[in-house]
């Protein structure tokens, strides 16, 4: 049964994300390369995160309770901050490389646009955070898999919207993002009563969601095409 709920889990957890690896990703090396960049940036932030936390837990009294929990909030703030830092370097390091990367993209297809950047890099954020917040606890419930999930879309998403904001100098959208992805890790500190945690993080997964869409360029006449063109395909066949 644990072996069940093992694999359950870890498909409910990276499904999506490796189905939009194998569908949108895997067959073209730049995007590969952008995307084993962008969580070798997360791994980036998570190192020093990781070096403040340990001298900050050193530097405290581990005994008390509440030093403890201050602490606790301290690093995911500090986190979360760091992250987003990283987001916006790993920005500004493709943007400072689009020219190179255009010219080692295949000649037969359009060259890569921020849009798509932005995408896999933010789907490569989100995988490697993904994966360390579940690799030692597949087998615990299914909770923890559907926060996995949550984060792993969010970053994907944040990541779309993140870089449309420096893009277009919106820096109010940067904020927006900064202040949701602490509002959805700080919800990470009620489980595991992931019954209070899940719902409000799920509901700002489907607003990004939406949000990402109408920022990468999608739109209501996209969608309406889209479903006119799959009743034609259902029909003909």
């Amino acid at each position: 049964m644990t072996v069940a709920v093992f694999f359950g889990c870890a498909f409910i957890a990276f499904g999506p994300a490796f189905a939009l690896f194998i569908f949108t990703i895997a067959r073209d090396p730049l995007r590969v390369i952008i995307l084993i960049a962008g969580a070798f940036f997360w791994l980036l932030s998570l190192l020093l995160s990781s070096l403040v936390w340990f001298i900050a837990v050193k530097a405290s009294n581990a005994d008390d309770a509440k030093l403890q929990k201050g602490l606790l909030v301290f690093g995911v703030v500090f986190s979360v901050l760091i992250q987003e830092v990283f987001r916006f370097t790993y920005y500004r390091l493709l943007r400072k490389a689009t020219e190179g990367l255009v010219a080692i993209s295949d000649e037969e297809t359009a060259p890569i646009s921020v849009q798509q950047m932005a995408y896999v890099a933010g789907l490569g954020f989100g995988i490697m955070s993904g994966a360390f917040s579940m690799i030692n606890i597949l087998s615990d419930s299914l909770g923890p898999a559907l926060m996995t999930l949550a984060m792993t879309l969010l970053h994907t998403f944040w990541g779309v919207v993140f870089f449309e904001g420096c893009e277009k100098s919106r820096w109010w959208v940067i904020v927006v993002v900064v202040c949701l992805h602490l509002l959805v890790s700080s919800l990470s500190l009620l489980n595991p009563l992931y019954e209070g945690s899940l719902p409000p993080v799920y509901v700002v997964t489907a607003a990004m969601a939406v949000w990402a869409f109408f920022s990468s360029g999608g739109s209501l006449n996209n969608l309406s095409q889209l479903c006119t063109r799959k009743r034609t395909e259902a029909a003909s066949s």
